[in-house]
């Protein structure tokens, strides 16, 4: 989509550098001049809030491991050591802890809006694919990381989410073992998640920079789905997109700083400032909330199937919940690619938007009585969402007729923006 190089070196310098290592080029192709659909709105800005998280996450964790002890007699100690004794270092730790959590939320509001844009359809399905499994890097960057701080729910999440590979036939145990390092959680469980919390990122870092490279080979999706056909249905990504991701940046920070500055520890668990007993279990064990509605699918199945007992079924569900977003561009039938264009799967997305809300206040509820069953249908919906509706819908449902072109849509949309101005009031 990009086209042939625009760059040209300004000086002596830069063609020197340009004719040995191209990088300005390749920022200058990539960053400056690569062409955007022209009708991109704000929720096309989260890719570029990612990234700004990423960075935020990694440098904060460097400064923070400087000060912290990866062991079991003074990790938690250090922490305090952190909050009360480092210079700004209680700053340090709530950006880091609070980033999670809004790394998380911008990860779910970009991969939901992939999702009613159509952005897995071809030819983006590697993107996608390259997307879910961030998600999922960033799943255990983010368990790993909450064990670190060694209080209470630290310990017991970590030692109830580990022992699910249990369920695994023949080799679960085994795994168990390996994953702790022993046979129980203790020091050599925390120094290998502190080891794979710190390496994680810089995986992560790689990942990003192949779903950048995959996104640059066919280019962005827009909210109308129609590829783009000509020059005047894009921009220059520098000022366009830039700017808009900017004050987008600025916008999710200050949200960012609220939480840091005002609730910093409104989205974590206060029995974590208890240090780790493997004596004293919790009354109500449960995981970070961007972890609950897959903690809700995993406790939701509470049945036997043949000799297939409860647990592996929800450690299957669990998983299968994630790696069935592997599977949408080949489960959504559609030919039309915007849900804008696709009214009663508009309807159903919502209603997917709804079911992964109720999942959440499911995964943070005890599982019994009503809570129970509530998880027992959302479960079901959920996979029947993709399972069943994507694929009927696109071959039952009647879409609207699709734009030309992107200028057309952006033209039609600015016409019906006159005539409504136009309007005398009544």
């Amino acid at each position: 989509m990009s086209g042939p190089s625009s760059y040209n070196p300004s000086n002596g310098f830069t063609r020197w550098i340009d004719s040995r290592l191209p990088l300005p080029r390749l920022l200058y192709d990539s960053f400056v001049a690569f062409p955007v659909p022209r009708n991109l709105n704000y929720w096309y800005t989260f890719g570029g809030i990612l990234s700004m998280m990423l960075v935020v996450q990694i440098i904060t964790g460097i400064v923070l491991v400087m000060h912290y002890t990866p062991h079991t007699d003074m990790a938690f100690n250090s922490v305090e050591h952190i909050m009360r004794d480092v210079n700004y270092g209680w700053l340090m730790r709530y950006i880091h802890a609070n980033g999670a959590s809004m790394f998380f939320i911008a990860v779910y509001i970009h991969m939901f809006r992939g999702l009613y844009y159509g952005s897995y359809k071809a030819p983006r399905e590697v993107l996608w694919m390259i997307g879910v499994l961030i998600l999922l890097v960033m799943m255990a960057t983010a368990f790993m990381g909450y064990v670190l701080p060694w209080g209470q729910m630290s310990f017991w999440g970590a030692k109830v989410i580990t022992s699910l590979f249990s369920a695994i036939p023949w080799f679960g145990d085994a795994i168990v073992t390996w994953l702790w390092g022993g046979f129980s959680v203790d020091n050599p469980t925390l120094t290998r998640f502190f080891s794979l919390h710190y390496l994680l990122p810089f995986v992560l870092v790689g990942l990003v920079i192949l779903h950048v490279w995959a996104l640059h080979v066919p280019g962005q999706t827009n909210p109308t789905g129609v590829e783009v056909k000509s020059g005047q249905d894009t921009v220059p990504f520098t000022p366009y997109a830039t700017m808009k991701d900017a004050f987008a940046m600025v916008v999710f920070l200050l949200f960012f700083a609220y939480f840091v500055f005002y609730q910093p520890n409104y989205l974590g668990h206060a029995i974590n400032y208890i240090e780790a007993n493997p004596l004293v279990t919790p009354e109500h064990i449960v995981p970070e909330w961007y972890f609950l509605p897959f903690y809700a699918i995993l406790r939701s199945i509470t049945f036997n199937i043949g000799p297939l007992d409860a647990k592996l079924l929800g450690v299957i569900a669990m998983f299968a919940s994630i790696f069935i977003l592997f599977l949408l561009p080949w489960l959504d039938t559609s030919k039309v690619r915007s849900a804008t264009y696709r009214p009663v799967y508009r309807q159903f997305f919502w209603l997917l938007i709804i079911d992964c809300i109720a999942l959440g206040l499911v995964g943070a509820n005890p599982p019994e009585g009503t809570w129970l069953l509530i998880g027992q249908i959302a479960t079901f919906y959920y996979f029947a969402h993709f399972l069943i509706i994507m694929p009927l819908l696109g071959l039952l449902e009647s879409p609207k007729p699709l734009p030309a072109s992107i200028s057309e849509a952006v033209l039609a949309k600015n016409a019906d923006k006159k005539v409504a101005s136009a309007q005398p009031a009544e």
